[in-house]
């Protein structure tokens, strides 16, 4: 009984740090999030609003982020696809 008490706290600290996490890597590798935000660099560039250089180093943040999106994107198609056969 106390081993419940004391573990409960700690095992919804755990649930809700797993829950910012899926969330946090949600927002942070969505597809569609990416592809806008590089729309928006581009036209900042276009425009003149930031630098080549400011432009060079978001532009190549994002696109490895593109990259893992699409990696995780094919791991789920493939996993998904496994659990049909």
């Amino acid at each position: 009984m106390i081993h419940k008490l004391v573990s409960a706290p700690i095992n919804m600290v755990i649930k809700i740090g797993e829950k910012i996490q899926e969330e946090a890597d949600k927002e942070l590798y969505d597809l569609p999030t990416i592809q806008q935000k590089l729309i928006q660099l581009q036209m900042m560039y276009e425009l003149g609003e930031i630098p080549e250089e400011a432009f060079q180093e978001k532009e190549d943040e994002l696109l490895v982020r593109y990259e893992i999106a699409k990696k995780r994107e094919m791991e789920q198609w493939e996993e998904m696809t496994k659990k049909k056969e």
